[in-house]
């Protein structure tokens, strides 16, 4: 089910009124059935691999409990790993490696049948899959006692807000608030629907709106000029953040309607004066989940400098890969390990910190290479593949020598003069909102009158209802 569709306006809606009506004692049952009919109206055989996950991973963590000796507690742990992330490679990374084994082989005229599976990626399963080995090991460390409840447990892997693109939660601070009694608050109900109605805001006027755009050239690069490119690289970059930022924002809205706090995942990141702050800001449940069960173990920096830098570059070719099985994936990821090593060794230089140079300038010019740093790096994650993300780099490059009045009169004439101002026009409000509205809709505004709430929904809703583009156009990261 979508977030952005029909359904999902009247799902939720009677569930959270069935919510309130239950006595607490049986509302994890009524969220538990949500959350697994929210994901079989997807496909409804995947739902085995949720509990698969989920019995796996309660046995293992039951068991752990129960043995001192270390050695033994291990055992069960992987048992959850290679379950779970046999699991994961099956669906998602198989046909990658067959395909790559295939090619190599053939390279050296070596005939072998490397078999290939024609399967639906299950949607959200690097989600629930890392959420759920993060509660293993938490236990395996001793840092959380295991879940004693089993139907608990289950809607703890499987809530619906949060159950296809996160944000990736943590035990720790999940399952103790479903064992919590919430009665109706009107000061977080209001504040929840208004943080939905900001990501719906994100998704139907921004990133759909760019999606149509953006598609069409990166179609096919090769055929289009490179103002064109250029253009619909930026408009990815929005498109993005936009898409996945405002699924977040429903997720952690809609959650909040209830009375659950979910954990924040966006903290408007192009405004990040750096590389590091950029993935502070980023998929923070994500980048925080890769710094606690692999960075750490590996050593962090507490090891020597080029250990340190070998580091970060695997958590980010690993992160590059969790998003999908393809070599752009990996190059973007890598980047993102470059970008970070070079951001250390340039600090240390005496002129990186531009003496002189007026602060507000200064942060301008920061914040402006930074985009432009992952900007680049978004390119092979939207590319179809190596050779197209090398097609828009060499056309964006070429560009000074390229541009001509008819390429910019080719270029505006493409999508229609209409289509460029209203996007254009959404963009720069968005440019100045979204700053404001991620400070006011992450807080419980107490003491409000009513005609404040009801002036905010209106604003928003009308900007829907006139600028979006409607659609169920399924969000970015339901591919990861």
């Amino acid at each position: 089910m979508l977030f952005n569709s029909l359904d999902f306006l009247i799902f939720f809606p009677v569930i959270v009124g069935l919510y309130f009506a239950l006595s607490p004692k049986y509302r994890w049952v009524l969220l538990l059935g949500a959350s697994y009919y929210f994901y079989m109206c997807w496909k409804a055989e995947y739902i085995i691999l949720i509990v698969f996950s989920t019995l796996v991973d309660y046995f293992a963590a039951r068991q752990m409990v129960r043995i001192q000796e270390k050695k033994k507690r291990r055992l069960f742990l992987y048992l959850s790993l290679l379950s779970n992330l046999g699991l994961l490679f099956f669906f998602k990374y198989w046909n990658f490696f067959s395909g790559e084994t295939r090619a190599l082989l053939d390279s050296w005229n070596i005939m072998a049948d490397v078999p290939t599976f024609q399967l639906l990626l299950p949607v959200g399963i690097s989600f629930y899959t890392f959420q759920t080995l993060s509660y293993t090991i938490d236990v395996y460390n001793g840092k959380l006692e295991p879940e004693k409840n089993l139907g608990r447990f289950a809607l703890y892997v499987s809530f619906f807000p949060q159950l296809v693109a996160g944000p990736i939660e943590r035990a720790t601070h999940l399952l103790p608030q479903l064992r919590q009694t919430f009665d109706f608050d009107y000061q977080r109900v209001v504040s929840g629907l208004q943080q939905m109605l900001w990501g719906f805001f994100k998704k139907v006027v921004i990133a759909d709106r760019l999606a149509v755009y953006v598609n069409e050239i990166y179609a096919s690069p090769g055929d289009e000029n490179g103002l064109a490119l250029l253009l619909a690289t930026y408009f990815f970059a929005f498109q993005i953040y936009c898409d996945f930022s405002g699924y977040s924002d429903i997720a952690i809205g809609a959650a909040r309607v209830m009375g659950y706090d979910l954990m924040e995942n966006f903290r408007t990141p192009y405004l990040s004066k750096s590389i590091r702050e950029f993935w502070s800001r980023w998929h923070i449940s994500l980048s925080t989940w890769f710094r606690d069960y692999l960075y750490i173990p590996l050593g962090g920096n507490r090891v020597p400098q080029v250990r340190w830098f070998l580091n970060l570059f695997i958590v980010f070719v690993v992160s590059g890969f969790w998003h999908g099985a393809n070599w752009t994936f990996l190059i973007w990821g890598a980047l993102h390990g470059s970008y970070l090593v070079a951001e250390i060794l340039w600090k240390r230089l005496p002129f990186a910190q531009f003496r002189g140079m007026p602060p507000q300038f200064k942060s301008i010019l920061a914040i402006g290479t930074t985009f432009h740093l992952t900007l680049l790096a978004w390119v092979f994650f939207r590319a179809n593949s190596l050779e197209d993300a090398i097609t828009v780099i060499r056309s964006v490059v070429e560009l000074p020598l390229t541009m001509s009045v008819e390429m910019i009169r080719e270029t505006i004439n493409q999508a229609g003069g209409l289509t460029w101002l209203v996007t254009a026009f959404t963009l720069i409000t968005f440019a100045f909102a979204d700053p404001i509205m991620d400070r006011k809709i992450k807080k419980l505004r107490e003491g409000k009158p009513i005609a404040y709430a009801m002036g905010i929904f209106a604003s928003i809703l009308s900007g829907i209802l006139i600028l979006g583009y409607f659609g169920e156009v399924e969000f970015i990261y339901f591919q990861f």
